[in-house]
């Protein structure tokens, strides 16, 4: 899950804008950082350039993101200062050019979260390398196609993938992580929803991959929405499957990632037209569970001490009952901020400095908290809608999934859906696996961008034989 204690620092949107700066020399060209947020290092990418009229403009990338030419509102260098901002991410950065004018050192700021970032000249920059992009012409249809949840007055566009041939054919609707998502579940340059799509329809399903609200084609909807709305736009998908003279409507299926695997189970139960469904990385835990063990297990990846693991997991439950029980923004900040200062009243210095960096994440993560979507996710138990499933089940995970545990989650949701009598459930963890499905050392998401292989071959072969057996 990306909404979570464990929040990656930059949020990232793709669009540009030409900015302006003092006309001074000295600073052209491109320029690599590495930020070290405590759970991941994050390249950061400055492309620095001349306009036409003298003036400095820039973009810059986030590599291990996947996100290219980020638009930088200014950028100014006087002397040996250098700084520039990027409002739209809440971006600022402030640093010294050294005499050699090939280092820039400086602190980079979003929000309330400050960290030293050293810039450093660079030539060409190097893509990573994804060797299971898929490459067109492709060897199937493909088509753009929107269609409105109409429920909630919000229009949704993604593609549709069609195999070769005549005849109705089985087709799954993919449902993105938490967070805003394109349709391909763009993360880290790899493209998850890409890779599984074009592997699917190669084996005769068709697939419908959508852009999550207010991203790409799909309309961003009114404020506050929840996996609960979420769930109406994929019944929304389900029906306009329907319409498809290509689409059997007998066999349209559900293929959920992270929160996309607690949504599927939703909408099976909302829906007699959902035919199976497969859970990647689903939840059988509460939301509120899932965030103690996800923090938990990221924390010891991390390398932190058993003092701070102890410390933040009672921070963090404080903070989430309050959460729960006081709808009030304002007195819920009071009470999270004063419950900290309480918690840290009896540390050594020592241990205050230790704690430092877990008391301001939390802080600068409490407007995430009191949004409608998070409320809603920290109090949701899958168990109830596990156990009203009754069409076939696969669900997946990774043994080194540290965001999702699957030593927690897997066993809940069998037993979920056993209780209730569903005779078609297969639950598999792979060996080395992480989150998405990669195959990995540790599971960190620190891995995610420097691992080559977007997901791994045998989960791509599991999935399609699981569907092509149960739509022949």
């Amino acid at each position: 899950m990306k909404k979570t204690i464990y929040k990656l620092l930059i949020l990232l949107s793709f669009m540009s804008v030409t900015i302006f700066g003092q006309n001074n020399p000295g600073i052209e060209g491109n320029w690599t950082g590495t930020l070290d947020t405590g759970g991941a290092k994050l390249r950061i990418v400055l492309k620095v350039s001349k306009a036409s009229d003298g003036s400095l403009t820039a973009k810059f990338d986030s590599p291990d993101q996947g996100a290219t030419d980020l638009p930088v509102d200014s950028i100014a260098q006087k002397d040996k200062t250098v700084s520039f901002s990027a409002a739209r991410f809440g971006i600022s950065f402030d640093g010294t050019l050294n005499e050699k004018s090939d280092e820039i050192a400086g602190n980079f700021k979003q929000g309330a979260n400050s960290l030293p970032l050293i810039f450093k000249r660079t030539g060409e920059i190097q893509k990573a390398k994804r060797p299971q992009m898929p490459q067109k012409p492709f060897p199937y249809g493909e088509e753009e196609v929107s269609y409105k949840n109409t429920k909630d007055n919000v229009k949704l566009a993604g593609t549709l993938t069609l195999p070769k041939g005549a005849g109705k054919f089985p087709a799954v609707i993919l449902i993105t992580g938490s967070g805003a998502q394109d349709r391909d579940e763009t993360i880290f340059g790899h493209k998850p929803f890409l890779v599984l799509a074009d592997y699917l329809t190669r084996r005769g399903v068709a697939v419908l991959r959508v852009d999550d609200r207010g991203i790409g084609g799909s309309e961003a909807g009114a404020a506050g929405a929840t996996s609960e709305n979420f769930a109406g736009d994929v019944l929304a998908g389900v029906e306009y499957l329907k319409t498809r003279r290509e689409i059997d409507a007998r066999k349209i299926g559900l293929i959920g990632h992270s929160e996309g695997g607690m949504i599927a189970p939703m909408v099976a139960v909302r829906s007699k037209d959902v035919a199976f469904i497969v859970l990647m990385a689903g939840l059988g835990q509460t939301g509120e569970d899932v965030i103690y063990t996800q923090t938990a297990l990221l924390q010891k990846a991390e390398g932190a001490s058993e003092f701070v693991r102890t410390e933040t997991a009672k921070a963090m439950k404080t903070a989430l009952a309050i959460t729960k029980s006081e709808k009030d923004d304002k007195i819920a900040a009071e009470r999270i901020n004063e419950a900290l200062a309480k918690q840290k009243g009896g540390f050594t210095e020592a241990q205050q400095k230790e704690f430092a960096a877990v008391e301001s994440t939390i802080k600068s993560q409490t407007p995430l908290y009191f949004s409608p979507w998070f409320r809603y996710f920290v109090a949701f138990d899958p168990q109830p809608v596990l156990k009203k499933v009754k069409v076939p089940v696969l669900a997946l995970n990774g043994e080194n999934d540290l965001q999702v545990s699957s030593k927690e989650n897997l066993d809940l949701i069998a037993t979920g859906l056993k209780s209730a009598g569903n005779k078609d459930v297969t639950t598999l963890a792979f060996p080395k696996l992480n989150h998405l499905f990669q195959t990995s050392e540790t599971g960190s998401p620190s891995e995610y961008g420097k691992i080559e292989e977007t997901i791994a071959p045998k989960v791509l072969e599991t999935i399609a034989d699981w569907i092509v057996k149960r739509t022949k």
